[in-house]
């Protein structure tokens, strides 16, 4: 009696499981269907997943593809609007396929498009400048002669002094017995020059001149030796004068210093022009050439731009950071361009024009670079390009692209998910097809 009994219970125990099993392949078919699923029945509620509309539910959770929230679908959209992606022929890039996106899934991921365009191609190049002095505008003054500075009249680094200018007097005890041989010489001169022998008057006239030319060498001017021809003294000391107008960058010397010849007693430099040194990339070398316009602004002076123009690319490269030298002069005629500065330099180069996508559209895997065309009627294709010059927020194009062709620039990354996973289906069914 117990024994039947337990057969009974057993029976009935696999009956309910069976029920249960039933019921649960009944929910699972209904909440998640496939392409060939049935259709709901109208009054139901339906879910679908925005990226693979195929993926219908009467819940609402997450794609189990993409993970992405499933949305109600409404019930008066079109069959157009509720059809998944499809492959399109046309041309074919490797991993990715032509999709058809309707107007409502357009919208909903945000897919905007621009059109391909030519334009002037302009690159400008930006970098880091140093101001320097003009090197073509820097004077040492220094002495020929030993002896000791008696008077020094440019006081300190930074004054500015004009050309002709007295810097310091010098005493030189060499220069003293060069103007005294020179007096003996000019005297020695009036008095033989009219000698009957014509060795004695050329000998005299050769010492004259010997005299003379050793006194230029110590710097006098033909001014001061003038002046000693008239005084028939010879000078104790010498008056050093500015070569050039500019300020004093260095001094070297202080008064009542004994100095030797030779020794640089200042430096002058004209600050009226300067240069500006930037360090290029090797990169950007084929777009800077001589003689071609830069600008300048300073981080003190906001909205003051200041106007240059390149005067040399240097010929050798930096080891360190792999950059080149470019020297940029500019006017500065107010010195508001002071040695040492650091300033943003900007090249403007005009190359002609090209065929220009923005870089946006682009995706770029390292190894190649895509855009999706929108051929209309919802058709996306993916295009592998050739991409040329990159610009400031645009790609040129060598080839892949023709003007006029409109590009996606917004949302292009969704829609190259649904484009590679359309392209790994399609390859999945072919290799089953042929598996049979």
């Amino acid at each position: 009696m117990s024994e039947l009994r337990g057969r009974r219970l057993l029976v009935a125990a696999l009956a309910v499981a069976l029920l249960a099993g039933v019921a649960y392949v009944s929910w699972k078919a209904g909440t998640m269907r496939g392409p060939a699923a049935e259709s709901q029945s109208p009054a139901a509620a339906r879910y679908h997943c925005p990226m693979h509309p195929t993926m219908v539910s009467n819940q609402p959770g997450d794609c189990p593809i993409c993970g992405m929230r499933m949305v109600p679908i409404d019930e008066g959209a079109s069959a157009e609007e509720l059809e998944g992606p499809v492959v399109e022929p046309g041309p074919r890039v490797a991993g990715r396929a032509a999709i058809r996106l309707p107007e409502g899934r357009r919208q909903l991921i945000g897919v905007r498009t621009t059109a391909v365009a030519r334009k002037p191609l302009r690159r400008t190049i930006k970098a880091v400048g140093q101001v320097t002095y003009d090197e073509t505008r820097m004077h040492h003054v220094h002495t020929k002669t030993g002896g000791w500075v008696e008077h020094l009249y440019a006081n300190a680094t930074g004054e500015m002094v004009k050309a002709g200018e007295p810097l310091l007097t010098i005493y030189s005890p060499e220069l003293v017995a060069s103007a005294q041989e020179y007096l003996i010489a000019l005297e020695a001169q009036k008095r033989l020059g009219e000698a009957a022998l014509p060795s004695v008057r050329q000998g005299a006239a050769q010492l004259l001149a010997s005299a003379r030319q050793r006194l230029l060498l110590f710097d006098l001017t033909p001014q001061q030796i003038k002046a000693l021809e008239q005084s028939q003294e010879a000078p104790t000391t010498n008056v050093l004068h500015a070569p050039i107008s500019g300020h004093i960058i260095a001094r070297n010397v202080t008064q009542g210093e004994r100095i030797d010849s030779g020794t640089k007693l200042l430096d002058i430099a004209d600050l009226s022009r300067v240069w500006v040194l930037a360090d290029i990339y090797e990169y950007e070398l084929p777009f800077v050439h001589l003689g071609q316009a830069a600008s300048m602004k300073l981080s003190y002076l906001p909205g003051k731009v200041f106007a240059g123009e390149v005067t040399l690319i240097y010929p050798v490269v930096t080891e360190a950071t792999r950059t080149v030298k470019v020297r940029i002069e500019f006017a500065n005629g107010d010195f508001t361009l002071k040695p040492q500065m650091y300033a943003e330099v900007a090249i403007d180069s005009t190359l002609g024009e090209a065929l220009l996508v923005p870089q946006s559209a682009v995706i770029s895997s390292g190894r190649r670079d895509l855009v999706f065309v929108d051929r209309g009627d919802g058709y996306l294709e993916p295009r592998q390009l050739d991409i040329g010059m990159r610009l400031a927020d645009e790609f040129e194009v060598i080839a892949g692209l023709v003007e006029g062709e409109r590009v996606l620039t917004s949302g292009n990354f969704l829609v190259d998910s649904e484009s590679k996973l359309t392209a790994a289906l399609a390859e999945a069914g072919s290799a089953a097809g042929h598996s049979h």
